[in-house]
Order: structure tokens, then sequence, then C-alpha cells
């Protein structure tokens, strides 16, 4: 590092992406990507007219996309005879990493900090410690489930994956309103990455909790991994104090073909609805398998699966998949026996299980 980095970073231990290997060719199910590519109609939104345009810069309220969410949303709340929402309750960032970091440059004091489970998104902590946030780890129960009995009498603003970001576990929104009513002054945010995949949004409490924001991202299940979209659902105070940060460091930051992507692929319910169900449909498939070969699993509502196996530890796992061509993810830390598989295609899929089961022979478990 140089001499000139600012002291407050000398220690802080940055956020490790997932593997992108450029040696060989991988089955990838390393980072949770959906096997599918983008909607038909991403495509048809991408054309070459619009390409032309990118000398200009985007729109700073990316509001074809904002609507866009807003409908959707709101079709699908009164689908459940709630009241809908407004293009004033959404936030659109690059990614939601970008949505969270803003979060928590809006919404954690540095007084109170910020809270969450023990094993979550590994980006928690670190965005705690890039802001210089007091940051406490919530512990989990036995079965690696969110405890929400460890949430009472914490004041610090709270952030919950559901499903969980490692175990794929989602904690029943009955839990999470819990939380939220908890304590009224204290802000809690659900990171909703992995919801589609079988969960209930929590953005149906929103109405009645305005210490809520719901965070989601386009990467999993809307295929927009490399389009960089993310969005948030609040209160209309949230969002324009979240749009005030936006406005204070990046007005443009989503670029003019990210933001046709996501209200394209927002739009296109059927297509949604198709690749998640194959995904869950396959998920389900996988851990029926694994479990057969001696494998045990969380009960995961995500587009992954969390597995562990007696007879081998997580690292040897994956490095004897990587040298069968097979990409997983091994976490190690709490989670050191384990290794995260994200759910491929029919095809991807059966690649995994050869390589599996020719490692569970090969060790003669």
């Amino acid at each position: 590092m140089s001499r000139f980095l600012d002291t407050r970073y000398l220690g802080i231990a940055p956020y490790t992406p997932g593997e992108q290997p450029q040696d060989r060719s991988y089955v990838k199910l390393n980072t949770n990507e959906s096997p599918f590519p983008p909607s038909p109609a991403v495509i048809r939104a991408l054309n070459a007219d619009e390409v032309s345009r990118l000398n200009l810069y985007s729109d700073p309220t990316a509001g074809k996309l904002v609507e866009a969410i807003a409908s959707r949303y709101t079709a699908a709340l009164k689908e459940q005879g709630l009241s809908g929402i407004g293009e004033r309750n959404v936030f659109v960032g690059n990614g939601s990493d970008e949505v969270l970091a803003f979060a928590f440059a809006a919404f954690c004091s540095r007084e109170l900090g910020v809270a969450s489970p023990a094993i979550g998104y590994g980006f928690y902590p670190v965005f705690a410690e890039f802001f210089s946030l007091p940051y406490e780890a919530v512990p989990m129960l036995p079965d690696l489930a969110v405890d929400p009995e460890g949430f009472k009498g914490i004041e610090a603003t709270v952030v919950i994956a559901n499903p969980n970001a490692q175990t794929g576990i989602y904690l029943p929104l009955s839990e999470i309103e819990t939380i939220v009513s908890e304590n009224k002054d204290r802000l809690v945010i659900v990171d909703e990455a992995y919801c589609d995949f079988g969960g209930e949004s929590a953005v149906r409490l929103i109405a009645r909790h305005d210490n809520l924001l719901v965070v989601s991202t386009m990467s999993k299940s809307r295929q927009l991994a490399g389009g960089r979209v993310g969005f948030a659902i609040g209160s209309e105070e949230l969002i324009e104090d979240l749009n005030k940060m936006k406005f204070s460091f990046n007005p443009y930051n989503l670029d003019r073909l990210s933001i046709l992507a996501g209200a394209a692929a927002m739009e296109d319910e059927d297509y949604f609805n198709l690749t998640r169900t194959a995904v869950m449909r396959e998920r389900e498939r996988l851990k029926k398998e694994f479990s057969s070969l001696g494998f045990s699993l969380t009960p995961s509502l995500a587009n992954f699966i969390l597995a562990r196996h007696g007879g081998i530890g997580g690292r040897e796992l994956y490095l004897a998949l990587k040298a069968r061509g097979v990409l997983v993810r091994w976490l190690g830390g709490e989670l050191e026996d384990y290794v995260r598989i994200s759910v491929g295609s029919e095809e991807q899929n059966e690649a995994l299980l050869a390589a599996v089961r020719d490692v569970i022979k090969e060790k003669n478990l």
C-alpha cells in the first residue's frame, strides 16, 4: 500500500468475490449466477439504436426502471389484497452492493453501528469497517438459522439476508416482523437477493412499518449479474434519504443500457417465473441426489445448496471438484466443512453430480 492511504483503511479486509478463473473452462457453480441468459425482452431492448446513444448521460432518476419495479410490486401486492407502492418508494443502484453501501452510509450511525447474523453476506462487516462503524455479529442457532431472539435489545441498525446469503435458510415473515416491531426506532434492512427462489418478500410489511427497508437485486432471478442492477423499497422518507446519498456521490450510477435491461427484465414476468421455477426444481433434485450420497444439507430456499460430507472436508471437496472441472465455493470459517454450490442448468448439474460421485468413489466413502 502507498504511504498516502488513510490510516482508517490500513487494517481493512476487503470482500473476496467468487473466483472468475481464466485458466480453463469450468462448470461454474460458485457465484450464484443464473444458468439462463437474460430475458429475450432484454436482448431486444439493448438494440443498436440505444447503443448509439451512449455518448449521452443516462437518466439520473432511472425513471423507466423505477416505474417498472413499482408497477411489478404493486401488481404482486394487489393480488394479495394489499395496497401497492409508488415510484417514490423505489431506489435503484449499481447492483444491490451499491444500494447496501448507500444504506450503511445513510442509516448506520457511528454511535450505534450495525448488527447482522454471524453467518451472512460477507460484505456486511466489510461495509461496517469501511464506514468506521461498530459491528455486532449475532450468533446463529445450532442449525445455522438466524435467531430472531438475538436481535432483541440491540439498538444498532439491523441487516439480515433472507434467505441467508450463505446457508439459504429462510426466516418466515412473521419472524422478520417480530424483529422490525421489537424496536420501532431502529431500522431493519432485509436483503432479499435470493427471495425469489421460494421465500415471501417483506415488501408487504412496508406499509405497516416505516423502519423497514427491503433491498434486492436483478443478478440472480432476472439474469443480470453482469448488468449490475439493484434496488430498494421502503417508505418515501427512506428512499429520499438514499437519493440524497446517491446525488451527493454519483448521480449517474446506472448506465443507459442497465436501466433499459433492468426495466425489460422486470416487465417480463413470464420469463421470470419460467426460469426461477426451473432453478427451484433443480435445487430440490440436487438436494435429493446429495442426500443419497451421504451429504447433509441446509433447507435452502435460495438458488444454491450448502452441503457437507462427514468423510471429506469442505476445502478438500472444493479442490477435488475443481480438479475435475467443476467450480464450487468453499467459504471457510464457521462453514469450514461445507461447500456452497450454485444451482446450474440440468446439464451443469449432471456434470456436478458425476464429479461428486467420482470423488466419493475415489475416497471410498
